[in-house]
């Protein structure tokens, strides 16, 4: 497997002094604050999540696209809201994650907003459940500029790979990343770089073994073992792998379960990025997959207004003060 320098690299010619800078401010401000306990914030988001579609094909059970259970509105990023945002941000941007919720590749418009992007010198990953990689869309993906593809695989075989990824075709989506890394190789370009990510779960663990040969023997650059988020894992799920070392969770020694991580006082995300929903709306992190926590609206309001917003702010100082009391905290691997 190709080695991450392939990643820095496109990261690197990408950067600039400013965004250098950038990165540098928050960091040291992210320092200062947990040290006095209260927010201090000197840069601009380093990073940005931003959601093509809420739509999906698959059914998967604990995401609430599959689930078909969001309470916000569900919809397509369109493209003006999309420049808007990459224009305010190009100076400073130094990683795009087109995703958050929903398969991506639904939006006829995806790879055009990849490229325009890429054209503003910002690096840019994405996720898929890759079930429309095919020949014309595997070309348009190779002109796009894109820079990362996460390929989510939960099985290696179809009886276990439906349990996760119900209504998932494991053939189509093997035979897809194959053509793409073989049409790769063939203009010999190192872009995107393929991550094929398996959440590993009670159902599928036994399979690992066999995952690293198949990887191996495809060429994907990159295989990651990850953990499964499980909404109510204080009871227990057949998701919860018997292998703690891929779990999130261990048992608590009552019969119920527990973050494996202790929820600590602080969180880089909120200095590094932010997420923003296909309809323009900002919220602190990918946990929040409901929007509880909008921040404001890029419909009315500029990025950076909405990032040093009072409202920011106050989300950012409860994170010093009881972490534990934000919802969407108490599930975070951060």
């Amino acid at each position: 497997m190709k080695n991450k320098w392939i990643t820095a690299l496109a990261i690197f010619n990408y950067l600039t002094f400013l965004k250098v800078w950038n990165y540098f401010l928050l960091h040291i401000s992210f320092q200062i604050s947990r040290l006095i306990r209260k927010p201090v914030l000197w840069g601009k988001p380093t990073t940005l999540s931003v959601e093509p579609t809420t739509s999906c094909n698959l059914r998967c059970p604990e995401c609430p696209s599959g689930l078909r259970s969001f309470t916000r509105p569900t919809g397509m990023l369109q493209d003006q809201l999309f420049e808007k945002v990459i224009l305010q941000s190009k100076s400073y941007l130094t990683w795009l994650h087109l995703y958050f919720q929903g398969e991506p590749f639904l939006n006829p418009r995806f790879l055009e907003m990849v490229k325009f992007a890429d054209q503003n010198k910002i690096f840019t990953s994405t996720s898929t459940n890759a079930h429309y990689l095919d020949k014309v869309t595997v070309d348009k993906i190779l002109k796009s500029g894109l820079k990362q593809l996460i390929v989510s695989m939960d099985g290696i075989t179809q009886e276990v790979y439906q349990q996760y990824r119900v209504g998932g075709n494991l053939e189509k989506v093997q035979k897809g990343l194959k053509l793409l890394i073989e049409e790769r190789e063939k203009i010999v370009n190192n872009y995107p770089r393929v991550i094929l990510q398996f959440l590993v779960t009670g159902q599928n663990e036994h399979q690992i073994p066999d995952l690293k040969s198949w990887a191996k023997k495809m060429k994907v650059d990159e295989l990651q073992l990850k953990t499964t988020q499980v909404y109510d894992f204080e009871e227990g799920s057949e998701l919860i792998p018997s292998d703690l070392g891929y779990s999130r969770y261990i048992p608590s020694g009552d019969g119920k379960w527990k973050l494996k991580k202790k929820l600590e006082n602080k969180c880089w995300r909120m200095w590094q990025g932010a997420v923003v929903t296909w309809d323009g709306q900002v919220v602190p992190c990918c946990f929040d997959k409901d929007a509880s926590h909008v921040m404001g609206e890029l419909k009315s309001q500029t990025l950076m207004a909405i990032w040093n917003s009072n409202s920011y702010q106050a989300f950012r100082n409860q994170l010093f003060m009881d972490r534990s009391q934000i919802e969407i905290c108490r599930n975070c691997t951060e």
